[in-house]
């Protein structure tokens, strides 16, 4: 059993900075790639950033040079630095993480608001 508890999210004005964790415990012998995933109001959810187990990086468009992902392979953690945040980035946002024999883990969201 592998749980991700997700932390950090909450309501922040445009152009503003928020930091999301992700920690991922429970029977975890591998853990490959992390990610953030994001569904905004009327929308499917969307890869936001991804980062692998040696550190390589893939963004979405519309987040780069704004949003930075990083881990901490010893703390099985995952992290998403958010600046200049603008309303279209407003989305309950979702850790996932590949575990293991190449299982899908989701954490159970964490809600960012960016609004004035």
């Amino acid at each position: 059993q592998v749980q991700l508890v997700e932390s950090g999210g909450g309501l922040v004005q445009p152009g503003g900075s928020l930091r999301l964790s992700c920690a991922a415990s429970g029977s975890i012998f591998r853990i490959y790639n992390m990610g953030w995933y994001r569904q905004g109001p009327g929308k499917q959810r969307e890869l936001v950033a991804q980062i692998s187990k040696g550190g390589s990086t893939k963004y979405a468009d519309s987040v780069k040079g704004r949003f930075t992902i990083s881990r901490d392979n010893a703390k099985n953690t995952v992290y998403l630095q958010m600046n200049n945040l603008k309303a279209e980035d407003t989305a309950v946002y979702y850790c996932n993480s590949v575990v293991n024999g190449g299982n899908d883990y989701w954490g159970q969201g964490t809600q960012v608001t960016v609004s004035s």
